[in-house]
């Protein structure tokens, strides 16, 4: 009797702690932020808010939401605590953006919205999880109306409009790799040059790169390396 009740009590808490969902893991980027827009807002996500950095030149450091959030809302403070069952008052119009249940790691990339009353921003969510984006490789974004694409090492990028893509390591070990891209603009023949130089590869790191149209016509890069050390990296 005494073995029956130990093997259903072993049952009962590996059953319990196999439905226990661990918290997501994001990092937040302010793209392009302008100096005069909030340097750190509130992160909400339905239960509880939490103050977040929002940095220019670098992703944030690694923040935990909870598993079963499915918004995630950005606040100028924290909300006030909800009266007895009633969820917290978020102010109408807040930046807002949807988490789906499958997403375990993300990035949160913000950008400037100077028509929101609340907080002048707004929000996105890229999935980061580990089995689509993986250490050593790049994920493109092209937010211009050009084509690009060029060599990256030993591979070779094409990059359509107003799309992303995922590239695999453009080298192998931890080494300098050759870069030469360039952008063909709506309606032209030839492309232009984008990028000439060398690029150092780091394969415990994942890399996001921004490419942004700058005034005058001219196009940049904007890169973005996410390293995690071994005992914070979903992977």
């Amino acid at each position: 009797m005494h073995r029956l009740i130990f093997l259903l009590f072993s049952l009962f808490f590996l059953t319990a702690h196999a439905a226990e969902k661990p918290a997501r893991t994001c990092r937040i980027l302010f793209l392009n932020g302008p100096s005069d827009t909030p340097q750190s807002l509130y992160l909400f996500d339905g239960v509880s808010a939490q103050e977040v950095e929002l940095p220019r030149m670098n992703f944030s450091p690694i923040y935990k939401v909870r598993a079963e959030a499915t918004a995630l809302t950005l606040l100028p403070s924290a909300p006030p605590a909800p009266t007895a069952g009633s969820p917290p008052v978020i102010p109408s119009g807040a930046p807002k953006a949807n988490l789906a249940e499958t997403i375990t790691d993300f990035y949160l990339i913000v950008s400037s919205d100077p028509s929101n009353a609340v907080a002048p921003v707004r929000m996105q969510v890229i999935n980061a999880d580990a089995a689509n984006f993986k250490r050593g490789q790049m994920l493109w974004y092209n937010l211009t109306d050009s084509k690009v694409g060029g060599i990256l090492g030993s591979r070779k990028l094409l990059i359509t409009p107003n799309s992303r893509l995922i590239l695999d390591a453009p080298a192998t070990g931890m080494e300098d790799y050759q870069v030469n891209i360039h952008f063909l603009p709506p309606g032209k023949t030839s492309p232009e040059p984008l990028c000439e130089t060398r690029w150092t590869h780091d394969p415990r790191s994942r890399t996001v790169n921004f490419i942004i149209a700058s005034s005058g016509g001219a196009h940049r890069i904007l890169g973005f390396p996410d390293y995690r050390e071994p005992e914070t990296d979903p992977q």
